[in-house]
């Protein structure tokens, strides 16, 4: 079974308000350049989570520390 990493968890973890946390993950979703990963494992309507380790969730963690 694979190590799932949640937005809350992250926000948590940074003491981070999820709400501005979402709003900085759908920013850098957009810019599929700057961040590929991310924009490929972004689903619209469903919850902000990753495997952890991924490149998706380091590109997540690198969006919400700026």
């Amino acid at each position: 079974m694979t190590d799932i990493v949640t937005l809350k968890a992250i926000c948590d973890e940074l003491k981070i308000d999820p709400r501005e946390a979402r709003e900085r993950l759908r920013s850098a979703a957009s810019d599929a350049k700057a961040n590929p990963e991310l924009a490929k494992a972004r689903k619209p309507r469903t919850p902000w989570q990753w495997v952890k380790g991924s490149a998706a969730e380091k590109e997540a963690r690198k969006a919400l520390a700026t």
